[in-house]
């Protein structure tokens, strides 16, 4: 098994790149759907987000109100640290779940959009960084993903900098162009990952 950080700011086409990889035959281990999962109605994980915030953040039907816990976690660092606390573990033991799973012969990409922010670099056989330029990532949010400037600003701002993402990298993939030269580069990337399986 080769075990594949896949990384990239905001915008910079990490979920392009994965999709490529799903398509070439890699297991993809999504860390942002895992956490969703984890607190769905009836899980232990919404159980504990409950009793940690109060029931408040529970909409009418019993799911996570999101945008209301949002409110209260992304403005106080205290609470954000009590939410990771109840949510990363679970999110962990998911991923190793699902990565066990895999089977011994498998590329798996584990795709984490805050690997360089928490450090997780070591966790993985092969880092691989989506990379465009600021102004690139800005006009996509903007002009693709229909954001405000102002926000896509201040969602980029919160996030690892270009540079200490690519400090982490053990292969860049350049995403500035457009998707045809994309292609070329995550297929090249496969193959190389594929080779480290037939050598291990």
């Amino acid at each position: 098994m080769v075990k594949v950080g896949l990384t990239g700011g905001i915008g910079a086409g990490k979920s392009a790149v994965s999709r490529l990889l799903v398509s070439y035959g890699a297991v993809l281990i999504d860390s942002d759907r895992i956490a969703r999962e984890v607190v769905e109605p009836g899980t232990p994980g919404l159980a504990s987000v409950a009793a940690e915030f109060g029931a408040e953040v529970l909409a009418a039907d019993g799911s996570l109100d999101r945008p209301k816990l949002g409110a209260i976690v992304f403005s106080d660092p205290e609470r954000l640290r009590a939410l990771n606390a109840i949510v990363h573990p679970l999110v962990r033991d998911r991923s190793a779940e699902l990565e066990r799973a895999a089977g011994p012969d498998a590329v798996v990409v584990h795709d984490v959009p805050l690997l360089a922010e928490n450090g997780l670099a070591p966790l993985y056989d092969v880092v691989v960084v989506v990379d465009a330029a600021p102004q690139t990532q800005l006009d996509r949010l903007v002009r693709l993903r229909g954001m405000a400037e102002e926000d896509a600003r201040a969602r980029m701002a919160v996030q690892a900098t270009r540079e200490q993402r690519l400090a982490v990298a053990d292969v860049v993939i350049d995403n500035d162009g457009p998707l045809e030269a994309l292609e070329p580069q995550v297929r090249q990337v496969w193959e190389q990952l594929r080779h480290k399986i037939v050598e291990s």
